[in-house]
This record gives structure tokens, C-alpha cells and sequence, in this order.
């Protein structure tokens, strides 16, 4: 036998049993006791599953469930004539009613889709933070960002544009210290910014009544420079309803970095009874308990020797 027909033969679809496809009343019997009452509709088809093996279609009328069809599979045996049930299911059709495709959450969240007392989880290798604490990958020298962020950025065409002045220059060193400037805030115009931010993004509203913790912890926050950066910073979770915004150091939400913990796995409890333990019981019982009467000890007794 040559490679080409056995390749042939294995793509050959399987013939549709006459017996089984003769069995159109053990399937609607077999459907309409997996159904509801009434709900099973008219024949539509037999399909050949495999050698013996056939699947009845029905109809389904039930609401809800437009374009679907009862499913009853039968088989028998090798020269036998007696057809048994395989299984029956509720299967969509070619044009049936479908919900959409499950999406993971992680791809259907958006920014501002958090609301007072949800928890965003936040990945260990997220690339929107870095260890604050340690000297683990430290950006190379005179380099903006981090060796990751410099390859997803080369990844995603991005541009890292500089603003450092040129140095040695007055104007510059004005540039830096923020010195440069006609006039700048007031004390009344710093009370009256605090007063907007702090009724916006501040500790009474309900999403930091919410939160599990503060924006003083949480690693999404960027520090702002002069007096207001002592009560103040920038949000910088794009998932945050607060993301860009300047926030109170006592506001938070369900995105804080360190907020949702993952769980421990399980541990099973301690059994209730010890069965690894063995009893030990006495094999005769003692003189003290009384109710068997005292066996001799056959090492005293006398032999009947003379």
C-alpha cells in the first residue's frame, strides 16, 4: 500500500451508519429528557462522527437560545445491532445567537473604569515602576530611562526628547531654579490651588474613603517641586480616575501599587481524627478489672511432677 493512499484513507470522511442514523427516536427520547418540556423542535440532521458513531441534530425552541440545536450522539459496537446513547448537549448552530468572546480583564479595563472600593492589582515586573529602594538595574549612565523602558520605547517608536539647558549659560541656571519668571504664586494663590485640589483629589472624597491606602505609599506618585510638594503630587496610573492629576498625599484609590495582595493557596485542614497513630489494647485484661476471673500464671503452677 502506497504513503498517498494511506493518506487518502485517513482523510476519508466516516460513513453514515444505517443503523444509527435509524435511531431518530432514542435521540428525540434522550433530548427531550436533558430539555425543558416543549422545547425540543423538529429533525434537522444526521452527522457521521466516525466509524458507528452518528450525532442527531433538533431543533431548540427555547427563548434565548436562536439558531441552537439538541445534540444526541448513538453508537453500537462491532457487529452488534442494538444502538446505545452516547451522550446528548445543547450546541450552537451555524447562525446561532452567540455571546461575545471573553476577553481577559486586563484588556477590557479602561482609564476611569474604577470607581470608590475597587482594587486594581498591579504585575511584580511592571514596567510603569521600579524598586525605589535597591541598586537593581539602574538606568545605564546618562540615560533617562531604564534599559527595559529604552527597548520598549525602541519597540513602540517613541522619543525621549531632552529638556536639559545648556550649561553655563545665566538664563539656564534661571531655566532650573525656576527663577526666571515675571511673577510667581502668592501665599493666597498657594491656599486657593490647595483648596481646589484638595476638594477634588483630596481625603473626604469617596474614592479615598474607599481606598485601601493613601497616595503616600503608593509608587505611582510623582513628587511635585516647591511648598506644595510637602502635601501634594502628580498621579501617574493611567488606570486611575485621578491619572495626571494633581492629588493630595491623603488621597487614594483601588490602583495603589501595594494595595491588592495575592492570595495564599489554600492549606487543607488538620484531620479530626489521627489515623496515622496506632492504639494499643491489652490482649488479656488486668486482675484490677474484676470482671474476668484471674488466670493463673502457668510458670507458678505445679507440674504434677513427684
Amino acid at each position: 500500500m502506497s504513503a498517498a493512499t494511506t493518506r487518502s484513507r485517513a482523510r476519508r470522511a466516516p460513513a453514515l451508519d444505517s443503523l444509527c442514523a435509524e435511531a431518530v427516536d432514542l435521540a428525540r427520547e434522550a433530548a427531550e429528557e436533558a430539555a425543558a418540556p416543549g422545547v425540543v423542535g423538529a429533525y434537522v440532521e444526521a452527522v457521521a462522527e466516525g466509524d458507528r458513531v452518528v450525532t442527531h441534530l433538533f431543533e431548540c425552541s427555547e427563548p434565548g437560545y436562536r439558531g441552537w440545536r439538541w445534540a444526541v450522539t448513538v453508537a453500537r459496537a462491532s457487529r452488534a445491532r442494538n444502538v446505545t446513547l452516547d451522550e446528548a448537549v445543547l450546541l450552537p448552530g451555524p447562525d446561532a445567537l452567540l455571546a461575545p468572546e471573553w476577553v481577559p480583564w486586563s484588556e477590557r479595563l479602561r482609564p476611569g473604569d474604577m470607581g470608590p472600593g475597587d482594587l486594581l492589582p498591579t504585575e511584580a515586573d511592571d514596567l510603569r515602576l521600579e524598586p525605589g529602594y535597591s541598586g537593581e538595574d539602574e538606568p545605564p549612565p546618562n540615560s533617562a530611562v531604564s534599559e527595559e523602558m529604552t527597548d520598549r520605547a525602541d519597540a513602540e517608536d517613541a522619543e525621549f526628547v531632552s529638556r536639559t539647558p545648556s550649561r553655563g549659560a545665566i538664563a539656564a541656571v534661571a531655566d532650573e531654579l525656576g527663577m526666571r519668571r515675571a511673577r510667581v504664586l502668592s501665599r493666597y494663590g498657594l491656599h486657593a490651588a490647595a483648596d481646589r485640589w484638595e476638594e477634588a483629589f483630596g481625603a473626604k472624597t469617596p474614592m479615598a474613603q474607599a481606598a485601601p491606602a493613601s497616595c503616600v505609599s503608593c509608587g505611582f506618585l510623582t513628587a511635585i517641586g516647591g511648598s506644595l510638594g510637602q502635601a501634594f503630587g502628580v498621579c501617574a496610573n493611567e488606570f486611575s480616575p485621578a491619572d495626571g492629576r494633581v492629588v493630595s498625599l491623603d488621597y487614594g484609590c483601588g490602583g495603589h501599587s501595594e494595595a491588592a495582595v495575592m492570595p495564599k493557596p489554600p492549606r487543607p485542614a488538620e484531620p479530626v481524627l489521627d489515623s496515622m497513630a496506632a492504639d494499643v489494647f491489652p490482649l488479656h485484661p488486668t486482675p484490677a478489672a474484676g470482671s474476668v476471673p484471674t488466670v493463673p500464671d502457668p510458670a507458678s503452677e505445679d507440674l504434677g511432677h513427684s
